[in-house]
């Protein structure tokens, strides 16, 4: 039994220790959007599914000695496409949807080892039942999400800033083959005790003689994983849309999803129902302050409130999946759904999502699937207990949350106390409907089983029923305040793109905003002479605007721009220039065309750059046509959702051999969560680069914000005008050591953290 426990729980380390791994090899690759980590997720889900697909089958239809022989070979197979890193020719040299380049990429490099590797859990828990008759597998199951949960939380608390890439590479390839060692033996093992005529005779395991799943079940195995599923991703893209495209933010959520199913399969116990059914009307009411509150909401409140709801939904989901669980005989088809369910939800949400919806509606829309879920789960299970947490949930949640107290009227609450107090039969004369509703959650705690066959009354799936109509209102009106200014709605693999419009009853103080996710990126004002003003971060007084005042006169100047936005910079621009702009997004090209006039109004030859920043300038250096720029701006970090890829030594090398000898690198590091300024620092340290901050607080008008730019150059002179010299803050005494440079094998943002 420990060789099996110790394959399983090695298998499933070695399964997650991979995803952050090669996530971090191809993030830079392809831009850094929290899309390439969604399309990542939807590829690990597919492949686990085939692993399943493959344990259910060969555990089925291969007879045991056939079963080890393909097994051993697919392990040995494994070994043999060692390394898992990808080569540089994968690369992309287009610009666009990079969604089937990156799920070729990871089946060509990673396919086959993950797929041993998923197949091992319900493999080993099949053989485990086979030759320890009368002992239960699942609590197996809970054993390999505990090694998957170690693995994710291992990596961003040690690996990513303990090793670089490569040695965590290295590191994963001896493991896998300590692994396939493992494995092995088990699988021989497996094999000689079934065709062993001394073998002990199998003997039913309790409950394996019981009634085969109805349909109804079948289902409920497909769909709660694939809700949960829906919010594990939808959840991720929210925080990396809005935080920062970094392992921490997609580890968290994995580890709570895999949390879950380690509690819910280790012992019923840890899940119960009234609590949790509370808990995710609670929850759903915290996501609604969030996903439509305000952007400076702080970094902790946002991680809390959605991490804690998606733990939540995700305790209801497992902990209803383990109760449908079947007899051991039918355990590798009941894996098997759960596998496919999870695919079908990471499916819609990196497939289907952004080519249905114009903005991230999967959030909101997996909440009210799990309000469905909740009244169709309680109405069939007779459960009290779902009821009665659901009533005080929702009780709950219009105390957390103002936008439920406006679309849950108290009447509700008044009627759910009501039913709940007839049912229990203690009157109902109780002044405060809280302590009404906590009595009954207490009473029906643990849906005890004469309560099912006694107390259950219609009117309980009545409430769940209303609290599914009162969740979708939530949404539904929110999203219709939320949209109220907008004027353009558009999403594609790199996220979602906004544009409003305010003051439309005044033609001289019209003006457009562009929004991705919650960060603005540009203003412009529609009013002929007010749109050739620059806005928001690039004022004249800002660092960027002051570089452009340094620029030697009576030539024309090339100037580059790392980030389109709005195209705000060609207010700069003169005749005679060349600005030559950057943007991943060919979105944002079509708006800064379309709905803003910056790049039209130009007077310098503007020219537009498709696909990542730092693959296409690598791409001219190697077609021998540096740009030789006298300015090159980088403004892809006022967002928060940080490409780490563009700041690292790698980086700076490729713009400094584009750069003039006397030209300047302007960063903005204007940011809410993470504190750039050391990791520009020690760049500017490595390559000996004359460097100085320049915060601009003082803003003059309400158009103009506030900044802060660093600016590069090879020449000091450059940084010594006096009006550079008069806005440069001066230098902070350091607290502690800086934090190591940031190469493209080693970044880290934990360090940074305001």
């Amino acid at each position: 039994m420990g060789a099996y426990a110790f394959t399983i729980f090695a298998g499933a380390f070695l399964l997650f220790q991979v995803q952050p791994l090669i996530g971090k090899y191809i993030l830079p690759w392809f831009g850094g959007s929290p899309g390439v980590w969604t399309t990542c997720l939807l590829f690990f889900q597919t492949v686990l599914l085939a692993g399943y697909a493959y344990a259910h089958f060969s555990s089925q239809r291969l007879k045991p000695k056939i079963q080890a022989i393909v097994h051993l070979a697919l392990l040995a197979l494994a070994l043999a496409l060692l390394p898992i890193t990808p080569a540089e020719t994968w690369k992309p040299h287009v610009a666009g949807d990079p969604t089937g380049r990156i799920l070729a990429l990871l089946a060509v490099n990673l396919g086959l080892p993950y797929l041993v590797l998923s197949a091992t859990g319900p493999l080993v828990q099949h053989w485990c039942s086979r030759t320890h008759p009368g002992a239960s597998p699942y609590r197996l199951y809970a054993l390999s999400n505990a090694g998957s949960l170690l693995a994710l939380v291992s990596y961003p608390f040690y690996f990513e800033w303990a090793l670089t890439r490569s040695a965590q590479a290295r590191l994963w390839a001896w493991g896998l083959a300590g692994f396939a060692l493992v494995c092995g033996f088990c699988v021989v093992r497996a094999a000689r005790r079934a065709l062993s005529a001394d073998g002990p005779a199998p003997v039913a395991e309790p409950g394996a003689g019981g009634p085969a799943p109805s349909p109804t079940d079948r289902l409920l195995w497909l769909v709660l994983p694939a809700v949960a599923s829906v919010l594990l991703l939808a959840t991720t893209n929210k925080l990396c849309q809005d935080l920062a495209v970094i392992p921490f933010l997609w580890v968290l959520p994995l580890g709570l999803y895999l949390l879950t199913f380690i509690l819910c399969f280790d012992r019923p116990r840890w899940y119960a129902r009234g609590l949790f059914a509370a808990a995710v009307l609670v929850g759903i009411a915290v996501v609604a302050e969030l996903y439509f509150g305000d952007e400076d909401v702080s970094l902790g409140v946002q991680i809390t409130g959605y991490s804690g709801a998606l733990f939540a939904a995700c305790m209801f989901c497992h902990g209803e999946l383990y109760r449908l669980k079947p007899a051991p005989r039918a355990l590798t088809h009941f894996y098997l759904m759960i596998a496919t369910g999870g695919a079908i939800g990471g499916f819609l949400v990196a497939v289907v999502a952004p080519r249905v919806f114009h903005s991230y509606l999967e959030l909101p829309l997996g909440y009210c699937a799990l309000t469905v879920l909740l009244a169709l789960v309680g109405w069939r299970a007779r459960s009290l207990a779902l009821a009665a947490g659901g009533a005080v949930g929702a009780a709950l949640a219009t105390l957390v949350s103002p936008t439920f107290r406006l679309d849950l009227p108290a009447k509700w609450t008044h009627v759910a106390v009501a039913w709940l107090q007839a049912v229990h039969g203690f009157g109902r004369a109780h002044p405060w409907p809280l302590a009404g509703l906590a009595a009954a959650l207490v009473l029906s705690f643990g849906d005890r089983r004469r309560m099912l066959a006694r107390e259950w009354r219609p009117a309980m799936g009545v409430f769940l029923g209303l609290l599914c109509v009162a969740t979708g209102g939530v949404f539904g009106r929110q999203l219709r305040e939320s949209r109220d200014a907008v004027v353009s709605l558009t999403r594609n693999f790199f996220g979602v793109l906004t544009v409003y419009s305010y003051r439309t009853d005044d033609p001289k103080q019209h003006y457009y905003v562009l929004e991705h996710g919650q960060i603005i990126h540009g203003l412009q004002f529609t009013e002929p002479v007010k749109a050739k003003w620059p806005t928001t971060y690039y004022g004249e007084a800002s660092g960027v605007g002051l570089a452009m005042r340094s620029l030697p006169p009576g030539r024309g100047h090339r100037l580059g721009l790392v980030g389109l936005g709005t195209g705000t910079l060609a207010s700069y621009g003169r005749k005679g220039d060349t600005l030559r702009i950057y943007e991943i997004n060919p979105q944002v090209e079509a708006l800064a065309r379309g709905r803003f006039s910056y790049l039209a109004n130009c007077p310098a030859d503007v020219a537009v750059v498709l696909g990542d920043a730092r693959l296409s300038l690598e791409n001219e250096l190697a077609r021998g046509e540096p740009q030789r720029f006298d300015l090159l701006a980088l403004d892809a970090f006022n967002s928060d959702a940080i490409p780490v890829h563009l700041l690292t030594r790698e980086a700076i090398a490729i713009y400094l051999q584009h750069l003039q000898p006397d030209g300047v690198i302007a960063v903005h590091i204007s940011n809410l969560y993470f504190d750039l300024e050391p990791v520009v620092t020690a760049l500017a340290r490595h390559y000996g680069l004359a460097c100085v901050t320049i915060s601009d607080d003082d803003e003059s008008e309400w158009w103009v914000y506030a900044t802060t730019w660093m600016l590069l150059a090879k020449d000091p002179a450059r940084l010594q005008r006096p009006y550079i010299r008069a806005a440069t803050d001066a230098p902070e005494a350091a607290d502690a050591a800086p934090p190591p440079l940031w190469t493209d094998d080693y970044t880290s943002l934990f360090k940074i953290l305001r």
